[in-house]
């Protein structure tokens, strides 16, 4: 009886909760939608909205949208400058009170996304998971995660992936509304947001343990 509930949960009743509670989200949070992306064209420019491909359920590719973080400062060159420099003051704000995720609401109300799941994260990490690992595409990404309240930026790639897939095997409504919960006091504490070492978290470059044996 329990997989039961469980499964009609996870096929059911979990994207109908999606669908309600994004656009009941949207509603409330118009105004501040509004401000924001007033905000993000005086300080950083246009366009107003970040989007990238990205890989979802079962691997399929979708645009995730987000409100911009950085400038599009280059060198003399005409390289864009480090993250680092691109990142300003605001942006770093947006970030640390996940502002600039607001966007990925539209999402999750289109079906691309979900409220909880595992993040989505970039397409050409793709080729680079191992078997376990791309079971984090059983499920929609989510807006925010089981690894995310669990260290978020601040841990390491294997454990997020670990993570992810404790999730997957472990969705259940309880363990959803206890990740919104812890989700919503990380970003009041602004708890987890970057790695010790760079701006944004290091780019996944596969598994240590398989190339030590290639």
């Amino acid at each position: 009886m329990k997989d039961f509930k469980v499964g009609i949960y996870k096929i059911f009743f979990k994207r109908f909760l999606d669908f309600i509670l994004s656009l009941t989200a949207i509603i409330i949070l118009s105004l501040v939608f509004f401000i924001v992306a007033i905000l993000v064209r005086i300080k950083l420019g246009s366009p107003i909205l970040f989007k990238q491909e990205r890989p979802g359920l079962n691997g399929g590719i979708f645009i995730m949208y987000k409100f911009r973080t950085m400038t599009d400062e280059k060198d003399k060159k005409g390289n864009l400058l480090s993250d680092n420099k691109r990142l300003t003051r605001f942006g770093r704000f947006l970030r640390s009170t996940s502002l600039d995720e607001l966007p990925e609401l539209f999402n999750i109300l289109k079906g691309d996304m979900s409220i909880i799941g595992p993040r989505p994260l970039l397409v050409q990490y793709l080729p680079l998971y191992n078997k376990h690992q791309k079971r984090r595409h059983e499920v929609r990404p989510g807006l925010s995660g089981l690894a995310q309240i669990s260290g978020r930026n601040a841990i390491s790639w294997e454990k997020k992936f670990d993570l992810d897939i404790e999730y997957v095997d472990n969705i259940s409504f309880i363990g959803d509304f206890k990740i919104i919960l812890l989700t919503i006091k990380k970003v009041l504490i602004r708890e987890g947001i970057n790695s010790e070492t760079a701006a944004t978290i290091e780019p996944f470059k596969g598994n240590e343990e398989e190339k030590s044996s290639l």
